[in-house]
């Protein structure tokens, strides 16, 4: 396909207030599923401007963490605390909850989590995530893998949190719209803590590594490739 005929969401996270200095403290987090300890003494600091890329063997281990951070799950063990100036949004590896078996067409969806319920102003705003003319009427239970996931994204975007938990975000996405929320992440002024598949994706956006391992992390402040570099030193 030509260049000139790409169509390119708009993806662009604001921020409705700045955070302060207190972000996130992980102590000691410990969780097991289906008999497998997954996070086992987990403990980092979050600080301003952390662009987190988190990685494990297990991805389970990932998913575990950021549903105990959202407070979906409780930890066995341990113990968390967000700053009081932080605002939370949440992009969840499985998204189904939110869709299957919704009625609702696209509009009638994203207006229930803003306060702009004017039909024009959603309709502008999926046009800029590539909804056009008549798909917002689409319920989205019907809706694909990639349409889904720009629900997903308009959603957080109309939040204007501070803090962004990612979980494979650019699952089911082409490469247009992989390329908007990329850009649209690094120019993010908030923090970001997230999981991806995409090593390009992981060494333009995070500017800290964090490896869940068995027992507790490796936390390293610096780019994905650096990060490779260093475990590779560690053999």
């Amino acid at each position: 396909m030509p260049s000139s005929s790409r169509k390119y969401p708009w993806v662009g996270f604001q921020i409705d207030r700045e955070p302060g200095k207190e972000i996130l403290t992980v102590e000691h987090l410990s969780k097991t599923i289906d008999g497998v300890k997954v996070l086992n003494n987990v403990s980092f600091r979050v600080n301003k401007d952390d662009k987190i890329a988190f990685v494990a063997d297990n991805e389970i281990a990932m998913t575990t963490l950021f549903k105990i951070l959202m407070e979906e799950i409780e930890p066995d063990e341990g113990s968390f605390k967000w700053g009081v100036s932080t605002t939370q949004s949440y992009f969840p590896k499985d998204n189904s909850d939110y869709f299957n078996g919704c009625t609702l067409n696209i509009c009638q969806w994203l207006q229930q989590y803003t306060e702009e319920i004017t039909e024009t102003y959603i309709r502008g705003f999926l046009g800029r995530m590539l909804f056009s003319g008549d798909d917002i009427y689409k319920e989205v239970q019907v809706l694909s893998g990639g349409e889904k996931v720009r629900c997903m994204l308009s959603k957080i975007m109309m939040f204007g949190s501070n803090v962004l938990v990612l979980d494979q975000p650019t699952n089911h996405l082409d490469l247009e719209s992989i390329t908007a929320v990329n850009n649209g992440l690094i120019d993010f002024k908030g923090i970001l803590l997230f999981a991806s598949h995409d090593h390009q994706f992981m060494q333009t956006v995070a500017n800290r590594i964090i490896e869940i391992r068995e027992e507790g992390v490796i936390d390293r402040l610096s780019t994905y490739d650096e990060f490779i570099e260093y475990k590779k030193k560690l053999v």
